[in-house]
């Protein structure tokens, strides 16, 4: 696919990858995302304030991927043509919507920001051929991420060989991970969203010590866990709630092993036997 056609979203994380950024950078990166269709109007000044950065620091920024300050940055973001393609589907707010709807409208536009980064499907292709040839296969998530990874690996285990959940944390989890490398693991898919727990971290560098290749699935392509992934492959969460949604990273994942489906020998002979199986035991109430 010609990097031209990809969705502007696409192309503006593009700016960012393949360079190692501070805390601070990458919280300036998550601004500019963040605010994707104001990003080619704001200043310097303006984008410092949104991130809680110093004016300087957006200048090394700019520097850092590449641009001789941040007017060029600017530049370039705007030939993305982010600011059209954002005020096509612009709708104002209803202030007549309740809560919940505000909040449900919020997870549709994650879903739809997926959508745009899914025109370029590179990046899951290149996350589903590392994971789909792993004997046996690790799904990492802890806390918040546990019911993502636990989702991903009850299907994934009707296609796959042998799928291990890695969904609790401790003193085990660093056994458990070397002894799957040990057994011939090469890599591992991890869901990091926030709050990201600090053993998640110790965790994945513990897999890139013994070895194994790391996909993660995050919140956003700057979460701390990029620093330590081969592949991440960002899908926002909803926030409007007391407590995080996470339909898009669901999504992500359920694309990711259908993309995984065409690399795994026998996945469909292996689904067939499973539905034959459940049949005859009845295991399904319809």
């Amino acid at each position: 696919m010609n990097p031209d056609d990809a969705a502007p979203e696409a192309r503006l994380l593009r700016l960012f990858e393949g360079h190692r950024l501070t805390p601070a950078q990458r919280r300036i990166a998550h601004c500019l995302v963040q605010h994707a269709a104001q990003a080619p109007f704001l200043s310097s000044v303006e984008i410092a304030e949104l991130a809680g950065v110093s004016q300087p620091s957006v200048t090394r920024f700019a520097m850092t991927l590449g641009f001789d300050g941040y007017p060029a940055l600017r530049k370039e973001i705007r030939g993305l043509g982010l600011s059209d393609a954002q005020a096509s589907g612009e709708k104002r707010e209803d202030t007549s919507l309740s809560e919940p709807q505000r909040a449900v409208l919020a997870e549709i536009a994650n879903l739809q920001h997926l959508a745009g980064l899914l025109a370029d499907m590179g990046p899951v292709a290149r996350a589903a051929r590392l994971l789909a040839p792993s004997r046996p296969l690790l799904v990492l998530g802890l806390r918040a991420a546990a019911a993502q990874a636990a989702g991903f690996a009850y299907f994934a285990s009707k296609v796959h060989p042998e799928v291990r959940l890695l969904d609790e944390g401790g003193s085990m989890l660093a056994d458990r991970i070397e002894q799957a490398a040990g057994a011939g693991a090469t890599a591992l898919l991890c869901f990091a969203l926030p709050r990201y727990p600090a053993e998640l971290m110790e965790a994945l560098s513990i897999a890139r010590e013994a070895g194994l290749s790391v996909v993660t699935i995050a919140d956003s392509a700057f979460a701390p866990a990029a620093a330590v992934s081969d592949i991440l492959l960002p899908a926002a969460v909803g926030t409007q709630l007391v407590f995080d949604t996470a339909c898009a990273p669901m999504m992500l994942g359920r694309v990711l092993l259908e993309s995984m489906v065409d690399e795994i020998p026998g996945a469909e002979a292996r689904l067939e036997a499973f539905e034959h199986s459940a049949t005859e035991r009845g295991v399904f109430a319809d």
